[in-house]
């Protein structure tokens, strides 16, 4: 069997956002526009590759007991990356991101993939494992806040096409459920029609 099925499976079969429900909190806060959720998803998916190759090969060192400490510690530790990186080179986005940066740390999904997939493989499958499970997030992020962009503003990308005011729910919380909604749903009978 191929490698590219673990990228495949988070980008699909085992979809964070529409398919796991995972990572709501980021999900439903950062997906004002397309752009917010292009970028939590590239931050998200640089801490998911770089923490699953350590943890995959911390692993087997690893006592139970402290398993799931050493795992936060590790993900922390890229987070704290991440979060210098951004505020160094990408001020802007680390301003729009700030709250939801340090917690990727208690990000369901990142902790879920150290222990239930790389804890177990090799370094190669558990950075393809990342690359696949935050694919899947970043382009479900990307896809909700495209459409509450559109809806809410008229806009995609910033790029306005639709003049006039859009309709303000779609850019607040009650939009970002009912998006969710409809997306999952759709993206569930894609799936149950394959």
């Amino acid at each position: 069997m191929s490698k590219l099925h673990f990228v495949t499976d988070g980008f699909v079969k085992n979809n964070p956002t529409f398919v796991l429900v995972l990572g709501m909190c980021p999900t439903l806060a950062t997906t004002t526009s397309a752009m917010n959720g292009l970028e939590m998803g590239l931050a998200t998916m640089f801490v998911l590759i770089l923490s699953n190759i350590v943890i995959s090969l911390l692993a087997p060192m690893v006592p139970d007991k402290v398993r799931i400490p050493v795992y936060i510690t590790v993900i922390a530790t890229f987070v704290t990356v991440l979060q210098l990186l951004m505020q160094a080179f990408t001020p802007a986005v680390y301003e729009t991101l700030g709250l939801f940066i340090p917690l990727i740390v208690v990000n369901c999904i990142v902790l879920g993939r150290a222990e239930g997939f790389a804890n177990k493989h090799g370094v190669g499958e558990s950075a393809l494992d990342g690359l696949g499970v935050g694919l899947g997030f970043t382009a479900s992020l990307t896809v909700i806040g495209i459409v509450r962009e559109i809806l809410g503003s008229g806009a995609v990308f910033g790029w306005k096409f639709i003049s006039g005011d859009g309709i303000l729910a779609f850019v607040m919380a009650p939009g970002a459920f009912l998006v969710l909604g409809f997306l999952m749903v759709l993206f569930n009978k894609y799936l149950a029609k394959k």
